[in-house]
């Protein structure tokens, strides 16, 4: 193993006082890498005190990792805000700090990394060349620049850039059951990186400029420094912390097609790998000698195949001739199977526990190819995304998106998109509420059937009007 992680903080060009720390380092037994991004906030002295608390919360409870990850960084999270909220109760001095964090575990042996994250610091994945943009900025500006409505450009420049909606440290940001922290996780492949960063970065840096450093050669520490020269070569008008992980594990190479080989000068043990897979390549790739016996038996065979298609092919027509009406034997159609994700979907729907459900764009990677009409059988169910998720109509698919079964009273989806269907969603006697949701090119967004029982007098009112359109996502 080489060196897995690094981090660096710097006071900026600007300001006085570091308000930024970060955490990069090992859990007690080894078996995580920590990766932990805090920019405080509130005057002088307050948001370093807010830093210093969350930094301290999240290694006292990562010291002893126990159950499932992504709750336990919950768990850090809610810690921090506690001891930030005790703070400010018992120092008047401290009354407006507060911090955003984002945190980053890393299961090197297992190849998977999970996050939470509230505020505007960020999480990058680096892979093949390429910057990721993991987490979302929690504020005004940066929902308008995830959403396209500005560009990067447009949005690094803008007033309001840096007015967060959520931190740690605001009474009641954290929503219930933790709903204002964004988590997830992903594969971290040999070769990857990960970039946790604050905004004093992100608002000096274009995107193109941050991915321009960290893919190029050199150290994690040189590439690290090099992020932080270039934040204040360009300004430095707030503190920069960045911390990287690297998987520095050799990537495996399982085909025996020719490998892409790199044209870079290769030395050393490089150069000796790559000389033995070719080696091997060519050894697999040499095509056996065929002999004369060889090429007269594979003739013999094509000659006895022609043969059995033209028989098969006699018997059918004259059968055909013999019984003129019996009408032809079709295949039925084959199903397409489902897919993974839209599986993965369903089990979610159905396994849900409690009222609410929520769908990250770091689980599911858009679009979602629906082939079969995901079902709702909840009585009531809040179905909400995070990030992008499209529920894109399957090829051959004529069916809904969603299909809410006539047991289910209250069935609520906010910020989804659906795309491409015949029918959106299907409602049988099923109250549905639509927040944010969006639908692209659907014949029938909105399709609900309304059972009412034979030879009864039925009383009753559909309610005209019930879903407005809006230019932008309504607050809720």
């Amino acid at each position: 193993m080489t060196e897995q992680f690094f981090g660096i903080t710097d006071t900026g060009r600007q300001r006085q006082n570091n308000e930024d720390t970060f955490i990069a380092e090992l859990t007690a037994n080894k078996k995580f890498i920590i990766a932990c991004v805090i920019d405080g906030v509130g005057g002088y002295s307050g948001g370093e005190v807010a830093a210093a608390l969350t930094r301290e919360a999240i290694l006292r409870r990562l010291d002893k990792p126990s159950g499932e990850i992504i709750p336990m960084i919950v768990d850090c999270f809610r810690l921090a805000n506690e001891k930030i909220l005790s703070e400010k109760q018992n120092s008047k001095g401290h009354d407006n700090m507060a911090c955003v964090s984002t945190l980053a575990i890393v299961d090197i042996e297992r190849n998977q990394f999970y996050f939470a994250h509230v505020g505007d610091t960020r999480l990058y994945l680096i892979r093949d060349h390429s910057l990721v943009k993991i987490s979302h900025d929690q504020s005004f500006v940066g929902f308008l620049e995830d959403s396209g409505r500005l560009s990067e450009a447009e949005a690094m420049k803008h007033p309001k850039r840096n007015e967060i909606n959520k931190a740690l440290g605001l009474d009641g940001q954290l929503g219930k059951d933790g709903e204002y922290i964004e988590t997830g996780q992903s594969p971290f492949l040999p070769g990857d990186m990960l970039l946790l960063c604050s905004d004093g970065l992100t608002d000096m840096l274009d995107s193109s400029e941050i991915r321009e450093i960290v893919t190029d050669q050199g150290s994690l520490k040189e590439k690290g420094r090099k992020l932080i020269d270039a934040a204040n070569h360009n300004g430095g008008k707030d503190n920069i912390t960045v911390v990287l992980v690297q998987n520095d594990k050799i990537q495996q190479q399982h085909d025996t097609a020719r490998p892409a080989v790199n044209e870079k000068k290769q030395t050393g043990n490089t150069a000796a790998q790559t000389a033995k897979v070719e080696d091997t390549r060519r050894k697999v790739e040499k095509p056996a000698m065929v002999t004369r016996t060889g090429k007269s038996l594979v003739t013999v065979l094509v000659i006895l195949v022609l043969i059995f298609i033209a028989t098969t092919i006699w018997q059918f027509l004259k059968n055909r001739e013999n019984n003129p009406n019996e009408p032809s034997k079709i295949a039925a159609p084959v199903k397409k199977p489902k897919n993974k994700q839209e599986i993965k979907l369903q089990q979610a729907i159905d396994h849900a526990t409690g009222h609410k459900l929520i769908l990250s764009d770091t689980a599911y990677t858009a679009p979602i190819f629906i082939s079969e009409a995901i079902v709702v059988n909840k009585d009531s169910l809040l179905i909400k995304a995070r990030g992008k998720i499209v529920l894109q109509c399957d090829s051959g698919y004529k069916g809904p998106a969603f299909m809410l079964s006539s047991t289910s009273k209250n069935v609520v989806l906010d910020s989804l998109s659906l795309a491409n269907f015949d029918i959106g969603i299907a409602a049988s006697n099923s109250a549905l509420t639509l927040n944010n949701v969006r639908f692209f090119n659907c014949r029938i967004p909105v399709q609900n059937d309304f059972i009412v029982t034979d030879k009864k007098y039925i009383s009753g009112k559909i309610p005209g009007a019930i879903f407005r359109a809006d230019s932008i996502p309504v607050k809720k």
